[in-house]
């Protein structure tokens, strides 16, 4: 048939870019969770260093400025990480927003609780989870669960941002426009072979468009990782050294100068590791 050789390969390609598509946003979600993993594991760590600081005794006011600061960093952090995912709930505090709202919502319901909320994290943590942290209760739960759907309940955009980045992640399932892998099926049934090819190579165009997007996106979540896990596990190696060669000590006017200048240090690090909390991404 006329162009049907032409369809075919289109249709082969398409589907390949597709499958290609869903690897790479497997392998951004996945980055994601060992993101929300590392930063579990430094707020146990700044929780230590931070206990230790309360034991002692004539610390400087400069100390509890800087823990005042890491406080704010992990705030928006810990209400994200804190909410109580509901799929069903999230559906129906998006289901009156924006069609993108809706379908952020949808795709959004389509991801595990785990990577929902490491996705939040990962993307709310320095803009919309910073409002979040405002509210409590019912109220934080709410908006937090809107903000993952993509709706507006938290007023402004940064509900929507959220939204089209979770339709980004969850991948085809998600999209109000362009749906690849629900376009193969047509395309496949399609009688005009040429218009077929030509659909399939533009849906083609934009999944290889938003391939590079997310590769670029889950390198960068992937570097903030590493970076975090490095800060966090130095600041732990170097409370533990400094506990162990001044265990006999309980107030901060018995420090040497070189263990005050240590001391100092491992807070200074500590502020550094909170302001990761809030480093935007993508």
């Amino acid at each position: 048939m006329l162009n049907h050789a032409l369809k075919k390969e289109a249709i082969e390609k398409l589907t390949q870019a597709v499958n290609e598509y869903k690897k790479t946003s497997n392998n951004l979600q996945n980055n994601a969770i060992k993101l929300h993993n590392t930063r579990t594991y430094s707020v146990d760590v700044i929780q230590k260093v931070e206990t230790y600081i309360n034991m002692l005794a004539n610390t400087p006011k400069e100390f509890e400025k800087s823990f005042e600061q890491v406080r704010v960093n992990l705030k928006s952090f810990k209400v994200l990480s804190e909410i109580s995912y509901d799929e069903k709930e999230m559906l129906k505090l998006t289901g009156g927003g924006t069609a993108v709202g809706v379908a952020a919502g949808v795709a959004t319901a389509a991801l595990a609780p785990t990577a929902a909320m490491a996705i939040a994290t990962t993307f709310g943590t320095a803009s919309t989870g910073a409002a979040i942290s405002t509210l409590s209760g019912a109220a934080a739960t709410n908006a937090a669960l809107a903000w993952l759907g993509g709706g507006t309940i938290l007023a402004g955009g940064g509900g929507m941002a959220g939204g089209s980045a979770l339709l980004a992640l969850a991948g085809p399932v998600g999209w109000g426009i362009g749906a690849a892998s629900l376009a193969v099926g047509s395309l496949v049934v399609s009688k005009n072979n040429k218009k077929a090819a030509i659909k399939a190579d533009e849906e083609r165009v934009e999944i290889v468009k938003s391939i590079k997007i997310l590769e670029a996106t889950s390198t960068e979540i992937s570097n903030l990782k590493s970076l975090t896990q490095s800060l966090a596990s130095n600041i732990e190696q170097s409370l533990i050294l400094f506990i162990s060669n001044t265990k006999h000590i309980k107030s901060f006017t018995e420090f040497s100068q070189d263990e005050r200048n240590m001391l100092r240090a491992i807070i200074n690090n500590t502020e550094s590791l909170s302001k990761l909390f809030m480093k935007e991404v993508g």
